[in-house]
């Protein structure tokens, strides 16, 4: 993550007043790339702080607060009181952009809604984050990632039919809704320089995990069947699956009959183009259940890793099943400079590479209310009380 202290966005600020995963994912991607962040937490704080074991030693923060909130400079504001607000009205006072992901309502309640905002500061542009938004039977309800992935489908498109619906691994409502948000804003800040005006970004998680159903959405509203928990494979390609070899676990995925041919030349095994049960991707999604026995018996003597790397040369999807520490320090992950390991920080960087925009670690997460003297002390107010948004 080496690089120049500015970025792409070196000069807008960023009030962060987010917390948990979707909003704080969105900010630190602003932040590596040069936005001045500052994040304004509760007294109580950000309850990914304590979102662990394992936890930092400098900080005490949970490694869940750890990764994702570097580059972003840290007070406390109780917002519930008028000197909370009047403190949090000064820092807007020359900032582009405010992200929250209160309950709708909150800001409004605080007497710091858009409406009111933007009448102040005609140029903002205000991102909220919600679970469902202000709008249809649900609205102003909270919403939480495992949540959204049950409600919107994505569970019934993982697992299998023996496990049943399955939440993900990775929480991938929030992430997607991090980075639709981060997008958004950007796109306001193009839209902005044009008509110098600031906007409101409505963005909901449910409208987002709706957004990540393809293709099994596209599958039911052209064919009008109902998508069934698959496990490795693919509703639409064949063979789409995961393979036990001698050297351990590969996955493979063939797009189409070049593909095919060439995995099937790789693995010795060149009569299958010919079987008319898998001479094309139709007849192989209809008999996927055989084809996987058949490259399963091929494959389990094989050197796994060895044929990955000899079917991606040939434009060929395979690849290793490979666990979370293999995967950190594999040799591509080191040659993309994708581990950052400095001033005292380990994480994963940001996949964004210009040309000539570079990004940087600046600092690492902030303590809690780390950076208080950004406040004003005019009216002697130093957040000390419990409570918060």
């Amino acid at each position: 993550m080496a690089g120049t202290q500015g970025g792409s966005l070196a000069g807008l600020k960023v009030l962060d007043l987010t917390r948990v995963l979707a909003g704080p994912f969105c900010t630190m991607i602003l932040a590596d790339h040069g936005a001045d962040v500052i994040k304004v937490e509760a007294e109580s704080g950000d309850e990914t702080r304590g979102w662990g074991p394992p936890f930092d030693d400098a900080s005490g923060a949970a490694s869940y607060f750890v990764g994702l909130n570097r580059n972003k400079r840290g007070i406390c504001l109780n917002m519930k009181s008028q000197a909370g607000r009047d403190q949090f009205l000064s820092l807007l006072e020359d900032a582009d952009i405010l992200i929250e992901n209160f309950k709708p309502g909150t800001m409004e309640s605080w007497d710091l809604g858009y409406d009111v905002l933007s009448k102040r500061h005609p140029e903002l542009i205000y991102c909220a984050i919600s679970g469902f938004g202000n709008d249809g039977p649900m609205a102003g309800l909270a919403g939480y990632d495992a949540i959204l992935q049950a409600m919107c489908g994505l569970m019934t498109t993982n697992g299998t039919t023996e496990t049943g619906a399955m939440k993900m691994g990775a929480p991938i409502v929030d992430f997607s809704t991090g980075l639709y948000s981060a997008i958004a804003i950007l796109m306001a800040v193009y839209e902005r320089q044009k008509s110098g005006a600031g906007q409101m970004i409505d963005m909901t998680l449910y409208d987002c995990a709706m957004a990540m159903l393809h293709p099994h959405s596209a599958n039911y509203l052209l064919g009008g069947k109902i998508p069934e928990p698959m496990g490795n494979s693919h509703p639409n390609l064949a063979p789409c699956e995961k393979y036990q070899t001698r050297t351990g676990e590969i996955f493979i995925a063939i797009g189409n009959e070049n593909q095919f041919a060439k995995l099937a030349a790789a693995i010795n095994y060149p009569e299958m183009v010919s079987d008319e049960r898998f001479c094309n991707n139709i007849q192989r999604v209809k008999n996927k259940g055989v084809l996987f026995e058949e490259m399963q018996k091929v494959l389990a003597d094989a050197d796994g890793e060895a044929i990955c790397m000899k079917l991606l040369a040939q434009s060929v999807p395979a690849g290793p099943v490979r666990t979370i520490d293999n995967a950190l320090f594999a040799e591509q992950t080191v040659a993309r400079k994708l581990l950052i390991d400095e001033k005292g920080y380990r994480g994963i960087g940001t996949p964004i590479k210009f040309s000539r925009s570079t990004s940087s670690l600046r600092h690492g997460p902030p303590k809690h209310g780390e950076h208080q003297d950004l406040l004003d002390d005019t009216n002697g107010y130093w957040e000390t009380t419990a409570g918060g948004a």
